[in-house]
């Protein structure tokens, strides 16, 4: 086959799949994205420019369209051009978040397309709204279902779809649920492991081990849509009551989701400067290299997924990969992996004194959930291993390509 892969930030969610498909000598497979990682594989990597940004005057409901038409506009000048250079792919596999899909049709009328549908924003039942940080108003409302258009033009053109949840599938129209398979990117469950002598050194030099009390807390980005609101808030009861306990905050201080606070600056100072908190015991360390990261997780007593309805993280299914115990949301994504009592524990995020006293329990009992552990393991072994995953999704571009 020939494959073109398309995502603003390549690899994004083809970072497995893109080489796997390459390393195939019957493929030829090009990735087309805004940037173009440094990887030596058998992927050509193509880079096309940064589209202008939306115009100051465009109505603000309308500025998402008009940033994916440029983005849509930019992508189909590179197809054009791999074109007329003899590159006609069977099949196009893209992220149809950025407009990126907008104008295939135009460009490559008899290839087919299979779009990673991540998200189709709903007023209810996702983030907004969910805790009073996320409130966006009647005229947020109105501007989300605006933002709706472009992924509306990507579902009418697409042949097939993908996405890794049936949550996530479940908040597309019903017309177009068919065509999308819950299929997960998948995680290497192999390095991913329980590792009983693993050491996680702090900035400060100090080493964290698993004969240790250490609470881990893993996000993109410190900020509400991922519970470090709640985290933050839940703190100060937890290390009361759990005094020899350690918490490691990992992540960086921008804004993935939702907005800034009010008055400028990041979560992470609007949260400490209402709770403040003992930096002998509570460890910010930013972004970490993945063998750090793996290590925090290796060492971690017990790890705080704390998400309201939103996309299910990487790090939820490599925290339960690892061996953790797990005390996520009680929401409808994380409920498709954690189970109470079978595979985790959950809490509603939105009541910081229930996630204090429950992490304190769990911490209090920690050698009654062994089996738990287990258990999460062993689910992420089978449903997630990133060669079954991959195995799936071959199947899928195959399949959308006849």
């Amino acid at each position: 086959m020939r494959i073109l892969f398309i995502h603003q930030n390549a690899p994004g969610q083809f970072r497995h799949l893109a080489p796997a498909l390459a390393a195939d000598g019957a493929n030829e497979v090009v990735f087309l994205g805004e940037r173009t990682p440094a990887t030596a594989n058998s992927v050509r990597w193509v880079q096309y420019p940064a589209p202008r940004p939306p115009g100051p005057d465009t109505h603000h409901y309308l500025k998402k369209m008009e940033a994916s038409l440029r983005r849509g506009q930019a992508v189909v000048r590179a197809c054009l051009q791999l074109r007329h250079e003899g590159f006609v792919p069977d099949v196009v596999v893209a992220h149809s978040g950025w407009g990126e899909t907008m104008f295939l049709r135009e460009a490559l009328p008899r290839t087919r397309i299979l779009n990673y549908c991540e998200m189709f924003y709903r007023p209810e039942g996702q983030d907004t709204g969910f805790i009073p940080e996320l409130e966006i108003g009647f005229d947020g409302r109105c501007r989300l279902r605006a933002w709706n258009a472009d992924l509306l033009a990507a579902l009418e053109g697409m042949d097939r779809g993908l996405t890794p949840t049936r949550w996530q599938r479940q908040q597309h129209p019903a017309a177009f649920q068919p065509r999308i398979a819950v299929v997960h990117e998948g995680v290497d469950t192999v390095r991913v492991a329980p590792i009983p002598a693993a050491r996680f050194r702090l900035p400060s030099g100090q080493v964290l081990e698993t004969s240790d009390e250490v609470v881990t807390f893993v996000a993109r980005n410190l900020e509400p849509v991922r519970g470090f609101s709640s985290l933050m808030r839940a703190l100060p009861a937890l290390l009361r009551q759990r005094p020899r306990a350690q918490v490691v905050i990992c992540g960086e201080e921008g804004v993935s989701y939702g907005a800034a606070p009010e008055g400028g600056g990041s979560w992470r100072d609007a949260l400490a400067a209402e709770v403040p908190v003992d930096p002998a015991r509570v460890h910010f360390v930013g972004r970490l290299s993945r063998p750090e990261y793996l290590a925090l997780l290796q060492v971690s007593t017990l790890h705080l997924y704390l998400t309201v309805p939103f996309v299910l993280s990487w790090s939820c299914i490599e925290a339960l990969s690892a061996g953790c115990l797990v005390l996520g949301s009680d929401v409808a994504p994380v409920r498709e992996v954690i189970e109470e009592g079978v595979t985790g524990a959950l809490v509603d995020m939105r009541d910081p004194a229930a996630v204090a006293a429950r992490a304190v329990d769990l911490l209090a009992n920690r050698a009654g959930w062994t089996r738990v552990r287990a258990a999460a393991r062993t689910m992420a072994q089978d449903q997630f291993d990133l060669a079954r995953c991959l195995a799936q999704q071959t199947r899928l571009v195959r399949e959308t390509a006849q």
